[in-house]
Parts: C-alpha cells; structure tokens; sequence
C-alpha cells in the first residue's frame, strides 16, 4: 500500500468482495475467502494486491504484472498472466475506485488536520451560529452570524465562514476556505485554499475611470460537488453563480459570476470561465480550456485542452482549438498547415520555391 503512514485505517477485502464491488463474475474453482490486503499499479503488485487495467499504453505492464488480481475489461482478458486472477467487469477504473474507497476509507474525502473530533479549542464561531450535532472543527476556524452546518461536515483549520452561508451535512471544507454569499449542499467537498462568493469581477468601464459594479448576487452549490485546491468561484451580480449536483471542478479553475454549470460537469485545471456562461449537464472542459462570457456549451459536449471557446457550442460536440470549433475541421486544419511547412521545407532545400497547390 503506498504511504501507509498517511492512512491507518487500510482494510482487506476478501476475492468474494472484491467481485461483488465490481459487478465481476468469479471465476470456478478460486477460494471466495482469499483476502486482498491492498492496491497497487500494475508494475508495482504483488501476490496479495488488486490492481486495474484500462489503458493500452500499460499493455506491457499488463503482460509482466504479479498482481494477484487484475480488473480488466473483457478487450483485454486474455492479456492477463496465468499467475493472476482476472476479474472481468465493464469498467474497470470504477471498480477499482469502489474497492479504494471501502479498503482506504479515509482517502474517500479530506479528513480534519488536527484529528479533531467536535469544535477544537480556538476556533471563534458567532453565538448566533446554529451546527447541528456532530459538525467537526478544527483550531483556527472562523464562523460568522447566522451561519448555518449541517451534522457530518468537517471544517479545516483557518477556514472563514461568512455570515448566513448555508452548509449542508457530511461535507469535507478544507484548510484556508473562505466562504461567503453561498448555499452549499450536502456531501460537498472543497480542497484547500478554495474561494467562494467573492465579487464578482464587474465593472463600469470608461474614460473617466472604471466604476465598480456592486455584486448582490449568491453562489449555489448543489449536493455532491467537488472543488479542487485553490479554485475560485465567483459570486453572481444580480443572479446566481450555480454549480449543479455532482459536478467535479479540478485545481486552479476560474469561475466568474452569474456562471452556470450545469450536473456532472468536468472541469480540469486551468479553466477560466467568463461571466454569464452556461454549461448544460455533462460538459467536460479539458486543461487550460478558457470560455468567453455570454455563450452556451450544450449538454455532454467536450472542448479539447487549451482551446479558447468564442461561440455557443452545440449539444454532443466535440471541438477543439483557438478559436475552438469542431475537433473534425481543427484536425483538418492541423494536418494542412503541417503539409504546407513540409512543402516550403523540402522547397528551401531545393533551393527553389513550390508554390502550394489548392
């Protein structure tokens, strides 16, 4: 198990669980009682771990691995060593993640830093403040008026609460979050350093000067939502800013106000979406993806790494590029300017000039 010292509580499962977590068929004539005592990449595992494989690239990691259990699709079943158990199950990155989260319980959501176990002394929170039993509070914690927490949810050291922020049960804040002018609901995870309900980026601009355009807006994060490190998401300026259930925001994205995303949305470092945007369910914006303000990327669609998306976006597309556009015409435009280089290059050896034909 990598880094035990960092989790303690590290459980077996038998081969029969195993099976049952992932949806797998066992295999006749195995010991349902066998136990897996921990996880492992494929090239790292020994007899007693579990391991996974859904990538091509790790075939060669595949063919040699001493895992003693291997989930595998059924593409790539026959590619498992007779030294190991093959568990076929439709997807199986998910069942690894299903076993992770029963043998490492604790890596499932960020824990307290202080192995609090109610309110620590030293945090500060308003006597109008209303937590219900079993809120968990680390020392330095700041919680403002009003402010309400739901029973289960874990608050990180030096977080600041603002004043009439709702947040719901068994959530997981971590250390150095600020949260105001947010609606936060249950089960909803924010990593450490994450911002909410700050202005919005809005001004009145002109020659005279730049005037401030008060933001009176919330922000509304809906149950099951997870945000990574550092993130920002921006209160709305006379609506909300919304981030809909189950969706799950990486490192350092960018969200200004009256943003909407949508339900099991993917946002990958780096985003930065601009103001007014809506993202429809299941939108996934690769690294680096920047959005202008004002337009709409439609359900399931998927924008390419470090594009810059200027327009709407239909339904199911998927585009790519700067300015982004369908991945089939960016492509296209890829592989001709690569002809066009090739050309001049084989032109200036030639010592002549080729002029590209249409």
């Amino acid at each position: 198990m990598p880094a035990p010292v960092f989790f303690h509580d590290v459980r077996s499962l038998t081969l029969s669980g195993v099976a049952s977590l992932v949806g797998a068929g066992l295999p006749q004539g195995l010991d349902p009682d066998r136990l897996v005592a921990s996880v492992r990449p494929l090239d790292e595992a020994g007899p007693h771990d579990l391991s996974h494989m859904d990538n091509p690239r790790y075939l060669d990691q595949l063919a040699a691995t001493r895992a003693g259990v291997v989930l595998v699709s059924r593409r790539y079943l026959a590619r498992v060593p007779a030294t190991s158990i093959a568990l076929e199950c439709e997807d199986p990155q998910r069942g690894y993640a299903r076993c992770l989260a029963v043998m490492v319980p604790e890596a499932a959501r960020p824990a307290t830093f202080f192995a609090s176990t109610a309110i620590s002394p030293g945090a500060v929170i308003h006597p109008t403040a209303r937590l219900e039993h079993g809120v968990v509070i680390d020392p330095g914690v700041v919680i403002g008026p009003r402010a309400e927490i739901g029973a289960g949810t874990v608050i990180g050291a030096q977080t600041v609460i603002g004043p009439d922020v709702r947040i719901g049960r068994d959530g997981a804040i971590g250390p150095h979050v600020t949260i105001q002018h947010a609606l936060i609901g249950n089960r909803v995870i924010l990593h450490p350093g994450v911002r909410i309900g700050q202005d919005g980026f809005g001004f009145a601009m002109g020659a005279s000067g730049h005037l401030k355009v008060p933001q009176i807006g919330r922000v509304i994060i809906q149950d099951d939502v997870e945000i990574g490190a550092n993130s920002c998401v921006d209160r709305g300026t006379i609506r909300d800013t919304t981030i809909g259930e189950g969706t799950k925001i990486d490192n350092l994205v960018q969200i200004a106000h009256n943003v909407v995303v949508g339900r099991h949305c993917v946002l990958v470092a780096q985003v930065g979406i601009s103001g007014s945007t809506v993202l429809e369910d299941h939108v996934v914006l690769a690294g680096k993806v920047s959005v202008i303000g004002h337009v709409r990327i439609g359900k399931g669609a998927q924008i390419g790494a470090t594009s810059n998306v200027a327009t709407d976006v239909p339904a199911g597309a998927r585009w790519g590029g700067t300015p982004a556009k369908p991945m089939r015409e960016w492509m296209r435009e890829i592989a001709l300017v690569n002809q066009l280089a090739t050309r001049k290059d084989k032109a200036a050896r030639s010592g002549g000039l080729e002029e590209p034909s249409e």
